[in-house]
C-alpha cells in the first residue's frame, strides 16, 4: 500500500527546509511553507538560481517565530506575525503583497549573503493565486511557491533517476513537500487525485519543470560540474509542451484544509473527477 514517506516545508523560499513528522494543511498548502522570501533592491524575488548561498541558511519554527541561522552568524529571530511595511513584490510574473521583516533582518541577510536584500512575508490580505490555466477555475491561493501549493513526488521516482545517474543524489535537490512510497516510478505524473487518510485530497495539475536548483548541493551550494541531474533527466523526462525536464507533480487542494498529514499515513490514488 502506498503511504507518505516524508513531509517537508521551506519557510523561506530557497533556504534550507524542515523535515516534519506531521504537517497541517492550510488553504495555501502546508503550514509555514514558503511564507517568506528574499527580495533584491528592486523588490524582486531571488532564489538559489541566482544566489546559491541561500542554501547556507537554516530555518526553524519555534513558538510562533521564524529562526534563521548560518555558520559564523548569530541566529535571527522574527515573530511570524510581526507588523511591517507592506510592499509590492515581484515573483515570476506575479505582483503580490509582502510584509517587510525590517532592518534587522535586512542587515542579517547582508552579513550572510552580501549585498542589499530584504526579507518579506506573504500578505494574506492580498492573496496570490495559482495559474487557473492549470489549477482550474476555483481560486487557489498560494504563498511564495513557484506556482502551486503542494509539490509531490515519490521515492520510486528518485530511485529510477539514481539508477541512471553517474552518482546518486538525495531527494532534497527537488525540494518536495510530500514524498510518497509504494508506487511505481513516476506514478505521481498522473493527472489524478491523491487521498491521504480519510479527509485530505490533492489533485495533480501540472508536472513540475526543473531548473539549476536540482544541480545544487542543498548544504554547501556547490553546483554539479556535469549539470546533473538535468543532463540525465533530459534523456527520458523532457516535456515538449512544457519545454523542460520534469520531476514531481504540482498539486492543488480539493478538500482537507485544517487536517493533518502524517508520515506513514496511507495514500490512495483515485481517478480524476473533473
Amino acid at each position: 500500500m502506498a503511504s507518505i514517506a516524508s513531509l517537508h516545508v521551506y519557510p523561506v523560499k530557497s533556504c534550507r527546509g524542515i523535515d516534519l513528522a506531521e504537517a497541517r494543511l492550510t488553504a495555501a498548502g502546508l503550514e509555514w511553507d514558503r511564507r517568506w522570501m528574499v527580495v533584491d533592491g528592486k523588490d524582486r524575488f531571488v532564489t538559489q538560481r541566482e544566489i546559491a548561498q541561500l542554501t547556507s541558511i537554516s530555518t526553524a519554527i519555534a513558538n510562533g517565530r521564524l529562526e534563521l541561522s548560518a555558520a559564523g552568524h548569530s541566529t535571527l529571530v522574527i515573530d511570524a506575525n510581526s507588523a511591517g511595511a507592506m510592499r509590492r513584490v515581484r515573483i515570476w510574473r506575479d505582483d503580490c503583497g509582502g510584509i517587510d521583516a525590517g532592518d534587522e533582518a535586512a542587515a542579517w541577510l547582508a552579513s550572510v549573503l552580501g549585498g542589499a536584500f530584504r526579507l518579506m512575508r506573504i500578505d494574506d490580505q492580498l492573496p496570490r493565486l495559482a495559474n487557473p490555466e492549470y489549477a482550474g477555475p476555483r481560486p487557489q491561493p498560494v504563498t511564495f511557491t513557484d506556482g502551486y501549493p503542494v509539490l509531490l513526488t515519490s521515492l520510486e521516482s528518485l530511485a529510477e533517476l539514481n539508477r541512471r545517474l553517474p552518482a546518486p543524489i538525495p531527494m532534497n535537490r527537488f525540494r518536495p513537500n510530500i514524498v510518497i512510497e509504494g508506487v511505481a516510478a513516476h506514478a505521481e505524473d498522473a493527472m489524478t487525485s491523491f487521498r491521504f487518510g480519510g479527509g485530505i485530497v490533492l489533485r495533480g495539475v501540472k508536472h513540475c519543470t526543473r531548473c539549476v536548483n536540482t544541480t545544487t548541493d542543498q548544504f554547501d551550494g556547490r553546483r554539479d560540474g556535469g549539470s546533473e541531474p538535468l543532463k540525465t533527466l533530459r534523456k527520458y523526462r523532457y516535456d515538449k509542451i512544457l519545454r523542460g525536464v520534469t520531476f514531481g507533480q504540482n498539486c492543488v487542494l480539493v478538500e482537507g484544509v485544517g487536517e493533518m498529514l502524517t508520515v506513514g499515513a496511507p495514500v490512495t490514488v483515485e481517478s480524476h473527477q473533473v
